[in-house]
């Protein structure tokens, strides 16, 4: 009876079989909470896989455009080109933001979105300027460079990948206002066809689809 007051039951130690189950356990939820952490700090659903395919749809465009006699008929591929690869990119950023339990409304979603949005805006309504003015040779610059802005604005709320490819955009860009207006659809094809597929691809792999 003595004893028993002296040494009360203490919970049994885990057992050496069971030491490695537990840590093993606590691993997993440091990394769900790692993953939690970083989802919540930077926007993951840009698409890889969506922008190759939108870089494989540039390439058609740059080869249609480039036979166009008429600068109304390359025009038109192109604003086609941007209306499809809007359509691309819009729906794999949701699939894979879905698929990630991310939202595009709310968070670094918001964020990200909102930021894309005004360099296109002011693309849209400069593209009416300049075409109005006769600045039809300008107008590949002009793509490239507010494209790559939004890619880099909208990417400060993504991984570090997404504003280095914005970034590189921006160069495509401001290298077309001062090359020869015949190398407009080069760039086009470089820009909205080769770095999609590049840096896609490197999203894709790195980043989860």
């Amino acid at each position: 009876m003595y004893t028993n007051y002296m040494y009360p039951n203490r919970s049994p130690r885990p057992s050496r079989a069971e030491t490695p189950a537990l840590h093993e356990h606590a691993m997993e939820n440091l990394r769900f909470i790692r993953d939690t952490m970083e989802r919540a700090a930077y926007f993951t659903a840009v698409p890889g896989w969506g922008m190759v395919l939108m870089g494989i749809t540039a390439f058609f465009a740059t080869l249609t455009a480039s036979y166009q006699s008429s600068t109304d008929a390359w025009l038109v591929i192109w604003l086609a080109e941007a209306l499809l690869a809007s359509v691309i990119g819009v729906w794999t950023m949701s699939h894979k933001a879905h698929k990630a339990k991310l939202s595009l409304l709310s968070g670094t979603g918001r964020k990200f979105v909102l930021s894309l949005c005004p360099p296109m805006l002011a693309g849209v309504v400069l593209t009416v300027i300049f075409y109005r003015s006769g600045l039809m040779n300008a107008l590949p610059g002009l793509w490239l460079l507010l494209y790559g802005t939004g890619i880099v604005t909208g990417g400060a709320f993504s991984v570090r990948i997404v504003p280095v490819m914005g970034l590189c955009f921006m160069l495509f860009g401001t290298a077309a206002f001062f090359a020869p207006p015949s190398w407009g659809d080069g760039f086009m094809g470089a820009g909205f066809g080769g770095l999609h597929v590049i840096f896609g691809s490197m999203i894709a792999r790195w980043h989860g689809g």
